[in-house]
């Protein structure tokens, strides 16, 4: 059975051992706060009927249905 020894015998791998460059970190990932009054990508389940109510009236339907919630959430207050 051949062991290798735990230091290397020749002195020049032993200084290269020593002054290998370290590995580089990852940079940190920066978080951005959010964008006042923007809007985000989402996912939502509704009725067919309710969606295709919104859609009759052509493009603009996502600003009806954001208006149409952004109504519901005043009223709440």
């Amino acid at each position: 059975m051949a062991s290798t020894p735990r230091r290397p015998i020749n002195p020049m791998d032993a200084a290269e051992a020593l002054f290998k460059p370290a590995p580089k970190k990852a940079a940190p990932v920066i978080e951005r706060p959010p964008v006042p009054h923007g809007r985000e990508t989402v996912s939502i389940r509704m009725d067919s009927d309710v969606l295709a109510w919104f859609q009759n009236d052509g493009p603009g339907w996502q600003d009806r249905i954001n208006d149409a919630l952004r109504a519901a959430m005043v009223g709440k207050d």
